[in-house]
């Protein structure tokens, strides 16, 4: 039976859009990679031949695409596509862990090289997952000598468009001073409440300076 005469609720890519990729099984999410059977074979069929050629799921994910040629019905694109999301898997893999935040020392680790030495106030946003691991860390604003605007909107469509479950900020005072103004305060309490109101979280608001830090209280 083709894939596309399966009920909507049994085929391999309707059921990762609506379950996800845990749901389904190897020869499933193989399945979904190829596109396409052959010749009477649905694309499930020729993902368990696939596979059975190779030996097992970690064999195949390290064969190269001239071993997945030699299975009859996959061709260039159906093994230069599998290769590729394999070897994709190996180098996330093999990538360095993310930086994470635990604590405000943390945070203001991770902004002071953008704002320490610099003449003018930026603002720098540090977007993080559920367990504190950064997701994003970006230069929002560039002021004055003595001001820069803290854009709540912007603040918050940033961290939600980067997945994030929690966001700090810092910003620079270039003339030294660690004393938060009333723009400081005001601003700090406006991206609490909107945090608040879009179910994320604002670890803290820092402010930088060459030799040191101080959190904006809340």
């Amino acid at each position: 039976m083709r894939v596309k005469d399966l009920p909507k609720g049994d085929r391999p890519r309707e059921r990762l859009m609506a379950s996800g990729a845990a749901a389904l099984a190897d020869r499933e999410l193989l399945a979904v990679l190829l596109g396409s059977g052959f010749r009477g074979s649905s694309a499930l069929d020729l993902a368990s031949q696939v596979i059975q050629h190779c030996g097992d799921l970690e064999a195949l994910s390290r064969s190269e695409p001239h071993k997945l040629l030699t299975v009859p019905g996959v061709g260039p694109a159906k093994a230069a596509r599998v290769s590729a999301a394999f070897h994709l898997v190996r180098r996330a893999d093999a990538w360095p862990e993310r930086e994470q935040i635990n604590n405000t020392s943390d945070l203001a680790h991770a902004c002071a090289p953008l704002l320490r030495d610099r003449a003018q106030e930026r603002l720098v946003l540090v977007v993080c997952d559920t367990r504190g691991r950064v997701l994003r860390r970006v230069v929002l604003s560039e002021g004055g000598a003595d001001h820069t605007t803290v854009p709540i909107r912007e603040v918050i469509t940033e961290v939600l468009t980067a997945g994030g479950a929690m966001f700090g900020l810092a910003h620079n005072h270039p003339g030294g001073s660690l004393e938060p103004s009333v723009a400081d305060l005001e601003a700090t309490a406006q991206l609490l409440a909107a945090a608040e109101t879009v179910g994320v979280r604002l670890l803290d608001h820092l402010i930088i300076v060459d030799a040191a830090w101080r959190r904006i209280p809340t």
